[in-house]
């Protein structure tokens, strides 16, 4: 079944007693990801919710595949991160499929906006980079060296389909001035075991109701290393500061917010932030020369990302301070 045939959706939702025999239904399907097929059910005698497929071939331009079990990681995911963070931050789960490889979870109420859109349109307010930072330092705190979640989440494999070879073997093989940060960088992690690891902190994956982020797309959790996180995370605040005309220093300001606000959270290091800091140097080029660069992005801009990058790589910042000075001077 593809869930994007609504009347064969409908037909199996009503079979398995998830909406009324009688009730009124409609399904509209959603854009923006590449992993999954998604549409919104709404009801008329029940709570509106997602239904999500996951998809064997990724719909991106070059040939990228992963096996569309994750979604039943992201099932467990919803229902590890409903019981050790605030139920508010992540919708609640319904139901999952394991023959069909599909989910079904609540809906995120309306009205709400999507983070990305916002950003993009220079809509920039300090309490979302806080909550941001907030919940990723009480992930990472609550799950920090957690034998039982150590247990459930230790496989990875989606992570290395969706996030390692995609986004750092194949940058490592485009850019032959990174490959050996990028080759040093993946074998770095490959041995942390340290923390819940999201690996999809992205701002398109964040909603806004009521002024209160709700996170969706979890398909790429593992027991790993956390600073991964950060520099997936980021990627996104500071390549839209190379990106949104007149806010460069704006977005460094709330890039420096989310990152305080994380470190107030969660004991960090030298060498957590040290790491942290190479994926965040290691995303930033993924996000130009990966199989996912950003859209938004100029030719212009790519080019500009990818000589501080390399730069980056051969000289590494000693703190996300630095970085947040040097990438103000960087048009000043």
């Amino acid at each position: 079944m593809n869930i994007e045939n609504h009347d064969e959706l409908i037909a199996y939702l009503r079979a398995r007693c998830h909406i009324g025999k009688q009730e009124q239904v409609r399904a509209t399907t959603l854009a923006g990801g590449v992993s999954c097929n998604t549409v919104l059910i709404h009801r008329s005698a029940g709570p509106n919710s997602v239904v999500k497929q996951a998809l064997e071939k990724l719909k991106v331009q070059q040939d990228w595949y992963s096996d569309p079990m994750r979604i039943h990681r992201e099932a467990a995911a919803m229902r590890q991160l409903n019981r050790i963070a605030a139920a508010a931050r992540v919708p609640q789960f319904y139901f999952e499929d394991h023959e069909l490889h599909l989910l079904a979870m609540e809906a995120v109420p309306e009205p709400h906006d999507n983070w990305k859109t916002l950003l993009l349109d220079g809509k920039i307010h300090d309490q979302y980079f806080e909550q941001f930072g907030l919940f990723i330092a009480d992930v990472h705190r609550i799950s920090f060296n957690d034998a039982r979640m150590r247990s459930q989440f230790h496989d990875r494999r989606f992570f290395e389909s969706l996030r390692i070879e995609p986004y750092y073997s194949f940058t490592a093989q485009q850019v032959p001035e990174a490959r050996d940060f990028l080759q040093r960088l993946i074998s770095e992690t490959r041995q942390v075991s340290a923390t819940l690891v999201h690996g999809d902190y992205s701002p398109k994956n964040v909603l806004i109701h009521q002024d209160q982020l709700r996170l969706v797309d979890h398909e790429v959790m593992h027991f790993g290393d956390g600073t991964f996180d950060i520099g997936f995370s980021m990627t996104h605040l500071l390549s839209k500061a190379n990106h949104v005309v007149g806010l460069r220093s704006t977005f460094i300001d709330a890039a420096r917010i989310y990152w305080r606000t994380y470190r107030n959270h969660f004991e960090v290091d030298t060498e957590w932030e040290q790491r942290a800091i190479r994926h965040t140097v290691a995303c930033m080029l993924a996000r130009v020369d990966g199989k996912s660069p950003l859209e938004y992005l100029s030719d212009d801009e790519r080019l500009a990302q990818r000589q501080l990058c390399l730069e980056f790589m051969v000289h590494i910042p000693s703190s996300f301070d630095e970085i947040f000075v040097l990438l103000r001077k960087e048009r000043s």
